[in-house]
C-alpha cells in the first residue's frame, strides 16, 4: 500500500499501534492465567518490549 500523504502516514501509525497492543496485551493476559506468571515479570516483559520498540522503531522515524 502506497501512501502518499502525510496524514495517511500517522492513521496507519496509530491503527498498527492499536493492534499491537491488543495482541502484546491479549498475549500477557493469556500468559497470566495459564501459567499464573507474577505482575513483576509481566512489567519486566512490556518494559522490554517497550525498549526493543524505542531502539528499533525511533530512529526509523526521525
Amino acid at each position: 500500500m502506497v501512501v502518499h500523504d502525510t496524514s495517511g502516514i500517522w492513521y496507519m501509525m496509530v491503527a498498527f499501534a492499536g493492534l499491537g497492543l491488543v495482541v502484546i496485551g491479549g498475549l500477557l493476559i493469556v500468559m497470566r492465567r495459564r501459567h499464573k506468571y507474577q505482575p513483576n515479570l509481566i512489567g519486566a516483559l512490556i518494559g522490554a518490549m517497550l525498549c526493543f520498540l524505542l531502539l528499533e522503531a525511533l530512529p526509523a522515524l526521525t
